[in-house]
């Protein structure tokens, strides 16, 4: 339990995390869990409109350098269609985009790593997945 800042307020008991069974608290409940290549794409974009401006920090840059060096798909198209694999699944958007940006080579691999797919997919559906995603990656244009 997390003591209050004064004596005034009431003790607050700490949120209980875990990814591995998707509790992810309550600022991620809604949220829309993106692949890092699409973070990608949109930091491009708006680095392109604002570096003459030279109003970016270096928060921007760093993240934007982040997203470059572990982005895995490299074209647009590349990313819609590696959306357009995941969405059928069932799977939570945060399993989604683990899976998108993980880019697991073996289902044993994925089901490691995102603990809580293990139940909602099919080994031989996951590993049928991996590998479609692994050749868009492959074949990109």
């Amino acid at each position: 339990m997390r003591m209050a800042r004064n004596r005034l307020e009431r003790p607050v008991a700490e949120e209980s995390l875990d990814a591995a069974r998707l509790e992810l608290g309550v600022d991620f409940q809604d949220a829309e869990c993106l692949l890092i290549s699409e973070v990608k794409v949109l930091l491009e974009a708006q680095y392109d409109s604002k570096k003459d401006e030279k109003s970016l920090d270096e928060v921007y840059t760093k993240t934007l350098e982040y997203a470059q060096k572990f982005s895995r798909y490299t074209n647009r198209d590349t990313i819609k269609e590696v959306r357009a694999l995941l969405k059928p699944t069932g799977l939570e958007p945060f399993e989604c985009a683990q899976l998108g940006n993980l880019c697991c080579s073996e289902y044993e691999e994925a089901k490691s790593l995102v603990p809580s797919i293990a139940s909602k997919i099919s080994d031989e559906d996951l590993d049928s997945l991996l590998k479609q995603m692994d050749s868009l990656k492959k074949y990109q244009g």
